[in-house]
């Protein structure tokens, strides 16, 4: 089994191979989606005339502030537009894809953070409102199995669920780990616009978890979430995190053969 994770936009960047490589790769193994959209839910909030605002945590992680607003956006962007374009294409495709929200079913479960410590734009650190974010606690893994069972091919978008019933944003990189780790997934594959992992230009092939775990604070942003939700994958079970470009020739069975791409081993 394979949990792989797209960015939304990546949808546009894909290369035109992907689908039939999907198609191919679930032949043999089940294979688990999950996708992002933030650049989309961005574009659409600013449209709307809701301004987006970023912060980061004191470890360098940046993520979207999430107020009542923007999480409506959030689900209606997500869980609306992105999940019915990626679900309606693998469907014309001849894959018979089920598209999910982490709502549904409460297939992902979160506590909602009631505080964020982030650092401001002094560089000091200080205490805000949660807000709608989400602290992702569990994933209804029988929910999964018997949509995989059924011969579907499941389409997640990362909206949680809290224990009050509130939607919350999470992040779709951690929530793709949190399903591959409860779904006891033999990889993930991160699909991104890079071919891996790159440190002074270079492309890291091999890592392992504990090198993985000392290079995070030295990397960048946008891919030190990938390599957070890569270890905590590993450390729920997954036996092998790979991060691989989505606009290379066969993306995934390039990636499943670890070609041009970085490789987190347990």
């Amino acid at each position: 089994m394979i949990t792989i994770k797209i960015g939304g936009s990546v949808v546009d960047g894909l290369h035109p191979s992907t689908i039939s490589d999907l198609k191919k790769v679930s032949e043999k193994e089940k294979i688990i989606l999950v996708h992002g959209g933030g650049k989309e839910v961005t574009k659409i909030s600013e449209a709307l005339g809701k301004e987006q605002k970023f912060i980061v945590s004191p470890g360098g992680i940046k993520s979207r502030y999430t107020d009542k607003e923007t999480v409506e956006i959030f689900a209606m962007v997500m869980s609306g537009k992105i999940n019915k374009l990626i679900v309606s294409m693998l469907q014309k495709n001849g894959i018979n894809a089920v598209g999910l929200s982490g709502i549904d079913g409460q297939l992902i479960q979160a506590e909602r953070k009631k505080k964020l410590v982030i650092i401001n734009e002094k560089g000091r650190k200080m205490a805000i409102d949660g807000g709608y974010t989400g602290k992702i606690k569990d994933v209804n893994a029988d929910l999964i199995k018997s949509i995989l069972e059924q011969g579907y091919l499941p389409v997640i978008s990362p909206i949680a669920i809290s224990e009050e019933f509130e939607m919350l944003n999470v992040d779709g990189d951690r929530a793709a780990a949190y399903v591959a780790g409860k779904m006891k997934s033999d990889k993930i594959l991160f699909l991104t616009d890079v071919d891996g992992l790159l440190m002074n230009n270079k492309l890291v092939r091999n890592l392992s978890l504990a090198e993985a775990k000392e290079i995070m604070p030295k990397v960048g942003f946008g891919m030190e979430k990938k390599i957070l939700a890569a270890t905590e994958s590993l450390e729920m079970g997954v036996k092998q995190a790979l991060i691989a470009s989505g606009q290379r020739k066969n993306p995934i069975s390039a990636a499943i053969a670890n070609e041009n791409c970085t490789v987190i081993t347990r």
